[in-house]
């Protein structure tokens, strides 16, 4: 009678215990699912930012998707004769701090200003989690009067002969940006001797994170083709802009048969004729990236 009263008693609580432990699986699965879009806090103000299968440590701003389309896998550093691609990632900045809800342009009044003749204002001053792009945001926030987009890529690239605001440029941006990659494990650092000087470069060390990058800006004028520039996710167009007004678009088309390279580069032109006013007050379209937009087109 006691053993059959000892069997009875340990098996209740092998089931209580598994009943316990089944809850705490339940409850920490549960913890699991609520903490995910809780993790993803640099999105939430996000539109239609980053890309649902990378991971957080991977998953790039646009500024560092245009510098690594830029960069020479082996060498490691841009070419030495692309002189755009510094405007470009001012550009970038811009419209990466509109997507996380940090910048917008002014409002218009009873009579409609042109997208290059309205200020940026700063609509949350929130730190972004990201070093260069809350500089930037500082720099727009103390700014009293406000300054325009074009005036905004020109003072963050120090490119004003107004001695007084050389403050405000943003410097050794692409060596940040690259740093930023090799904390990320898209890249390393070395040491390069150029005859005269030595050289820190970053080479390409996870290539299947640049192929990806790619691959995506190939699909979005190739098979993903909406042909509608408001249908289409804001970060891609944004990211086909700049990265053809950084000079670097060419290096992710590359790679294609000659009759989908012409039919990319149609499609990219199709884009770039679009009229950014007009575009601007379409429903749902962020005015300020069609500003940089206009900046870099007109």
């Amino acid at each position: 009678m006691t053993s059959l009263l000892t069997q009875r008693s340990s098996g209740l609580v092998q089931r209580r215990t598994e009943a316990s432990r089944g809850a705490q699986d339940r409850e920490r699965s549960a913890g699991l699912d609520e903490r995910e879009p809780r993790g993803d806090e640099r999105d939430k103000d996000d539109d239609n930012g980053g890309d649902a299968g990378d991971s957080k440590e991977q998953r790039l701003t646009l500024m560092e998707e245009v510098l690594l389309l830029g960069l020479k896998d082996r060498e490691g550093y841009t070419s030495f004769w692309n002189d755009c691609i510094s405007s470009g990632l001012r550009g970038c900045m811009l419209i990466e701090l509109a997507l996380r809800g940090r910048l917008q342009l002014e409002a218009c009044g009873m009579r409609r200003k042109a997208l290059l003749s309205r200020k940026v204002i700063c609509k949350s001053d929130a730190p972004t989690g990201d070093v260069l792009l809350d500089e930037a945001l500082k720099h727009i926030k103390d700014t009293q009067p406000p300054e325009s987009v074009q005036s905004w890529i020109e003072l963050l690239s120090g490119e004003t002969w107004n001695p007084l605001k050389l403050h405000y440029q943003l410097r050794n941006v692409r060596e940040r940006l690259a740093k930023n990659l090799v904390e990320k494990g898209v890249l390393t650092t070395e040491k390069q001797n150029f005859l005269l000087f030595d050289m820190t470069t970053h080479p390409l060390t996870n290539n299947n994170i640049k192929q990806r990058l790619i691959k995506k800006v190939q699909e979005a004028v190739l098979d993903k083709w909406v042909n509608d520039s408001q249908r289409m996710d804001k970060r891609l167009l944004a990211l086909i802009f700049l990265a053809h007004s950084s000079d670097v678009l060419e290096n992710a088309f590359a790679p294609l048969m000659d009759d989908q390279y012409d039919l990319a580069m149609k499609r990219v032109r199709q884009l770039l004729e679009l009229e950014p006013e007009g575009e601007s007050t379409k429903a749902n379209a962020n005015e300020l990236l069609w500003a940089v937009v206009a900046a870099f087109t007109k």
